[in-house]
Order: C-alpha cells, then structure tokens, then sequence
C-alpha cells in the first residue's frame, strides 16, 4: 500500500514534526506560532489556505475540479496550563501536537502518493481552543464547516483503554460542564460573626447539596466540586468573597441537561441560605459523542488495513470530553467519527508528565489517510 510505505519512509519528518509541536506548546486562543508553523510547511502545496481575524485556526482547502463532496480531517492546536516539575507553563499532555503532526503528515502523504480530488473539497481543519469547550463552536458560527459532508477526527488514547498497535473507529465521549461560581457576603470581625455572612458557610452548603445530587444511576455520571476559594492572610476576618468550580460529566447530553437543572438549584438555595449573593456561569462545555455507523464501518477497515483484524478494537466509553462533538451537534448533516489510537499513553491524559509510544504517529497518519482515501471513493 503505497501510504503505508510514505509512512515508513517518513518516519523522520513525522518524528520532526511532532518534536516541534511538542517543543513550541500554546494555550488556547493564542496558537499563533502553530498557526504559522502549519502555514510555512504547506505554503507549497496546493490548497487555498484559510485563517481567521479573530483567532488562530487554520483551514487548508484542496478544491477539485468539480463540484462534490467535502471531507475533512480535523486537530485540535491548543495546550494545557499546568504546573510541570514545580513550575507553571503550556504543555501538551492532552496530545493534541500529536493529532497536529498526523493531520499535516496525512495532508503531506496524500499529495505525494498522487492523490488529488477531482471531484468535490478535501479539507485539513487545525481548530484553537478545544480545552475551552468554544473552539468547535466558533469555527461552526463562522461558517468554517457548513460545507462538509464527512468528518474524521482523533485521538490518542491512555493506555488503561488500548495498547499500542490497536485502535477503535470511535470514541463515545460523555458530556461535561464546567463551571465557576462566585460568592459575595458580609465582612466582620472574627469575635462578631453574627455581624457579618461568611462565604464559607456558603461553601460548605454548597459542596453537600452537590454532593446529593442524584440521577439515573443506569448512566454514568458525576458532578462534584473541584476549587475552592475564600478569605485573606487573616484568620480573625468573617471573609466575604469566594469562589468555586465545579465539574459535571454524563455519557449522554439528555443527562447531562437534567445534571445541570438540579445542580442550578442546589447551587442557589444551599448558597444563598445565610443571605450569601450568589452567581456563577459556565466556563467551557462538551456535547456527548453522535454516534454515526457509516463512519465506524469506514474507519474500520482503514484500522484492519494498517493493523490487522487485532489491531481492531471496541470504541471505549469515556466521560472525557471533546468539543469535536459539538460540530454533528450543531451541524447534523455531518457524518463524523473520531479514532482512538492506541499509544501505551501513561499515566494518563493530562497529566503533566504524559508520554506515548512515538511509533503510533505512523499507525494514526496511515489510518488517517486510508479513511479520507476510502470516504472519497464511496
């Protein structure tokens, strides 16, 4: 198979190309060295290159002759904000340099096996911000896919879910939600409690009556509160000013809507009972996954093709989010699916010292580009 054999031809530029992404980390809504990076390695090619005014994605157009069908491949740019050996910085422990390397790597491999679409667009999406739960939904405010037909994701996986040499043709992603709240009270003196309205006493009501939250326990699901903040550097001081955030998963986006009335409540009338004022808003939100079988099937057998029959494994069920999610959520014409790509990932996603076997960039690259190659034949 001659993408196969690109590939391991490759391997070098591969490995390159992930160094840099992996070297050069950004957080989100600031990927501008990445953007300009992926721009300077096609500005050769022959795609219509894309961006945007208002944030650094990249859209990487390759327009057939004729009118037809869009297919896209999609990855994520953005890096964490996390503290790493003691200090504070971007990094990407979400392997998101990962998706990035075998997103251009497809586009490369594709192009220098001969392949070109007469018919119809291939795109190659490069989206900010996926940690904020908005990247997704402001390239589909801005129209960036409104004329796709198929999309193709990825991602790499922990290790507790596949090993290496294996991958799935979807990943079933719960819904989260997360959320930062704000208190205001009522300083007094330490002696005169009475004087004034500790916002601690609000935290603590708040923190039980999330944790009483109950819903279907059929689906998987969780809410619970994951930061909290309150007082000054005197301990003699009723405080009047906190904050608290709180995280909230479901497998399903039904779930995740009644999660969230609950939680609404629970938050206002706990708070709010010592005269505490209370607000809060959502920071950053992901829509379960939406399943779709013609996808799977064609991504399945790009899997076989590369791994073999046991390189094939199930979709895992995970309550991790994604906002890739929110594109067949807003746009439901979109046939999409991600792969989960085995990688021997430990100790896990996000972790601040997360690292995987380098060789699965080969297997996600080829299954990438056999996917968009068999999508385009049908």
């Amino acid at each position: 198979m001659k993408i196969q054999q690109w590939v391991n031809e490759h391997e070098a530029y591969i490995l390159e190309t992930y160094k840099h992404f992996h070297g050069n980390p950004e957080i989100s809504w600031h990927e501008n060295l990445t953007k300009d990076y992926i721009i300077e390695q096609t500005k050769d090619y022959d795609f219509q290159i894309e961006t945007f005014e208002e944030h650094p994605a990249v859209v990487l157009n390759w327009v057939g002759e004729e009118p037809g069908k869009t297919i896209a491949l999609r990855a994520d740019m953005d890096a964490l904000w996390q503290k790493v050996n003691g200090e504070w910085q971007a990094n990407h422990s979400c392997g998101h340099d990962a998706h990035m390397t075998m997103v251009l790597a497809a586009a490369r491999c594709l192009r220098e096996i001969g392949f070109k679409p007469k018919k119809g667009t291939v795109k190659f999406i490069f989206q900010p911000a996926e940690e904020t739960g908005k990247g997704a939904l402001t390239l589909v405010k801005e129209g960036a896919l409104d004329n796709v037909d198929y999309l193709l994701g990825i991602h790499v996986r922990p290790k507790i879910e596949m090993d290496f040499n294996q991958a799935s043709p979807a990943i079933y992603h719960g819904a989260a939600t997360l959320i930062k709240g704000y208190i205001k009270g009522i300083q007094a003196h330490g002696a005169r409690p009475n004087h004034g309205i500790n916002v601690v006493d609000s935290l603590g009501a708040i923190i039980i009556a999330v944790n009483s939250i109950k819903v279907d326990p059929t689906t998987p699901s969780s809410v619970k509160v994951t930061q909290v903040n309150a007082g000054g550097s005197n301990i003699n001081i009723i405080p009047d000013d906190a904050e608290f955030s709180i995280d909230i998963r479901s497998q399903t986006n039904e779930a995740m809507e009644e999660l969230l009335q609950k939680l609404y409540t629970a938050i206002d009338y706990a708070g709010q009972a010592n005269g505490a004022k209370v607000s809060y808003e959502i920071k950053a939100k992901m829509a379960a996954a939406n399943r779709n079988q013609e996808m799977e099937d064609v991504i399945q057998s790009a899997i076989i093709e590369v791994l073999g029959d046991e390189g094939l494994v199930p979709p895992p069920v995970t309550p991790g989010g994604e906002d890739f999610h929110f594109f067949t959520t807003k746009l439901p014409k979109i046939k999409a699916s991600m792969v989960g790509l085995g990688t021997d990932l430990q100790p896990g996603l996000h972790h601040p010292n997360m690292s995987f076997n380098l060789d699965a960039l080969k297997n996600g690259t080829a299954i990438l580009a056999i996917s968009l190659l068999k999508l385009y034949e049908k």
